[in-house]
């Protein structure tokens, strides 16, 4: 395995290729096709995978890559990169900077490395298994979730209510009657601001793995916590009911509630 700095400034030239695939683009009436799920999908996020596919193939040829365009290379590969090239098309096409790149590294079923980038306001998170959660950005703020060990007091968000249609919706709604304040929207922009302590809880249905991969690494690198709704570890396979919380103690508290 390469040291870890050198998977972290492989990650971070990743997401500058994305990110300078996508900038242009931004805001400029782009056109979007419609995936097989429904989702949209633009020149952007096939622009930008394609960039970050070239450069991690290049520098780690034995790496697998997994991105959300273009498949998988390599299956049987120990490591694997996980990319979500931007995560919020919705957010890109209607003008609003809360989409973010995700990069993600794997070791079979654990992510180890994870970057949440927002390319038009400069803002990355950095996670790295066994190291603080770095911050850059112009706006402030450094990692580390605040105390909130109570659910009355804390803020939750979710990035839409349609992911949540059918049997989530009722457990989700117990967890939303017994927090201060719900807000939503955000997709994994949302986690990045976790990290930071402004939002206490994130729950989610639908997921994939590469729109939560890089995620994990982030949040408990800043001091919380990435589970299922039962409070177990995520599963690759399939599509995962996501929970993250910035203090620990929220966590017992949030799986009660969506277990009601």
């Amino acid at each position: 395995m390469p040291h870890p700095d050198t998977l972290i400034a492989a990650a971070h030239a990743a997401a500058d290729a994305a990110g300078a695939v996508i900038r242009p683009l931004f805001r400029s009436g782009i056109a979007a096709d419609l995936k097989g799920d429904e989702s949209p999908v633009t020149v952007a996020d096939r622009g930008a995978e394609q960039a970050m596919r070239a450069l991690l193939g290049e520098r780690f040829p034995e790496h697998g890559i997994l991105g959300e365009e273009f498949g998988l290379d390599r299956p049987d590969a120990r490591f694997r990169w996980v990319l979500d090239p931007i995560d919020g098309t919705r957010a890109f096409i209607t003008g609003r900077p809360s989409f973010t790149i995700l990069i993600a590294l794997m070791d079979g079923d654990t992510p180890i490395l994870g970057i949440i980038d927002q390319p038009v306001t400069g803002e990355r998170w950095t996670g790295c298994l066994g190291r603080p959660t770095l911050f850059q950005g112009g706006f402030g703020g450094a990692p580390g979730a605040r105390r909130c060990d109570t659910l009355a007091a804390a803020e939750l968000s979710c990035t839409s209510p349609e992911m949540l249609a059918g049997d989530p919706w009722p457990r989700w709604q117990r967890l939303q009657g017994a927090v201060n304040r719900t807000s939503w929207g955000g997709d994994s922009y949302a986690y990045g601001l976790l990290a930071l302590g402004q939002i206490d809880i994130v729950a989610e249905a639908d997921m994939k793995v590469w729109d939560w991969a890089a995620l994990v690494p982030v949040v408990e690198g800043a001091g919380g916590r990435v589970t299922d709704w039962e409070g177990r570890k995520l599963n690759p396979e399939g599509v995962a009911r996501t929970l993250a919380v910035g203090d620990p103690a929220l966590l017992p508290l949030a799986v009660e509630a969506l277990r009601g």
